[in-house]
């Protein structure tokens, strides 16, 4: 005869009030925010004034005679547009919802973070779509896109020299503009090619005993810092299977990033963002909470305003596919 009263009868399963799950990705795997300087605009278009790079790079002084004047010189400057683009998002939040949630929902919590969640993953493909692809960039030794097995051996293969294509990128980029690139951008699989490839780990081993990271790394190739594009998305429509995968492609971006924004200040790229949005915040966004009687809802809401622009296309180089 079965025990009695069973565990069933006993207790009923309910949820935890201290866990729950979430696939919610750290802000640190999105590369939109950390790789080029943002710029805060108080209108939503304008220009910006850009000098020619011929111009301060040509040696023009002379040598002066007697009584004679000193050698004369100039330079142009253009002008280039930026338009801050919208981006919104919304989720609702019912009435029944918030009096029906057990302890561990907090309905308004949670859709600010899901929202945010949806900005930082709109922004990386953005980003991946404007920066980190090929046909943009113009400062490598080829002046175009580098190409794997024709132009560099993928660093995934042991006899490949990462740390030298890196170097030789970084000397036709200064060879050109006089600036030395310092951001390199890779994928999590490019990142695990370098951590552990024999030459790189050769190196570093006689300089720590610790693991090898990003900072290590980044000097060994005097750059920096070294930039993982980690995060994932879901391509597939709702209700279809999941289709998940990295937001970034297997490739590398080696760039000049100017340390900030400032006036005559070069940088492969800025973006734009409009700062006069009512409520906008440090973070680049605005989150506001209105009622939708009809749906006896609260609305929460998520806006930002930005544009990504590519500056200056010889300040970087672009490595196709550095893993096999």
């Amino acid at each position: 005869m079965p025990a009695q009263p069973s565990a069933s009868d006993l207790h009923v399963n309910g949820l935890l009030t201290d866990l729950s799950v979430a696939f919610v990705q750290d802000a640190s795997k999105f590369v939109a925010g950390q790789v080029f300087p943002r710029v805060t605009v108080p209108k939503q278009t304008d220009k910006y004034a850009t000098y020619d790079r011929g111009d301060f790079l040509r040696d023009e002084m002379q040598l002066r005679g007697d009584a004679s004047e000193s050698a004369g010189t100039g330079y142009t400057v253009s002008s280039d547009p930026f338009h801050c683009e919208v981006y919104a998002i919304h989720k609702d939040v019912s009435d029944r919802q918030r009096a029906n949630a057990d302890s561990i929902f907090q309905p308004d919590r949670d859709a600010v973070q899901y929202l945010v969640q949806k900005r930082l993953i709109k922004q990386d493909v953005l980003f991946v779509s404007k920066y980190l692809t090929t046909g943009v960039w113009t400062g490598s030794t080829t002046g175009t896109d580098l190409v794997v097995n024709t132009d560099f051996t993928p660093w995934d293969d042991a006899a490949s020299t990462p740390v030298e294509d890196v170097q030789n990128q970084q000397e036709s980029i200064e060879g050109q503009t006089g600036l030395l690139a310092n951001t390199l951008v890779v994928r999590r699989d490019g990142w695990n090619a370098l951590k552990n490839h024999p030459d790189i780990v050769d190196r570093v081993k006689h300089t720590s005993d610790g693991p090898v990271t990003t900072g290590i790394v980044a000097r060994l190739m005097d750059l920096d810092r070294i930039v993982i594009a980690a995060a994932v998305q879901n391509t597939a429509q709702e209700g279809l299977a999941g289709s998940y995968g990295y937001i970034a492609d297997n490739d590398a971006l080696l760039c000049y990033s100017a340390p900030s924004p400032s006036p005559m200040q070069p940088s492969a790229g800025y973006i734009f963002e409009w700062n006069e949005i009512p409520g906008i915040s440090a973070a680049g966004n605005t989150v506001s909470s209105f009622r939708m009687e009809e749906l006896k809802s609260d609305r929460i809401e998520l806006e930002t305003a930005f544009d990504m622009k590519v500056v200056s296309s010889v300040l970087g180089a672009y490595f196709n596919e550095v893993t096999s």
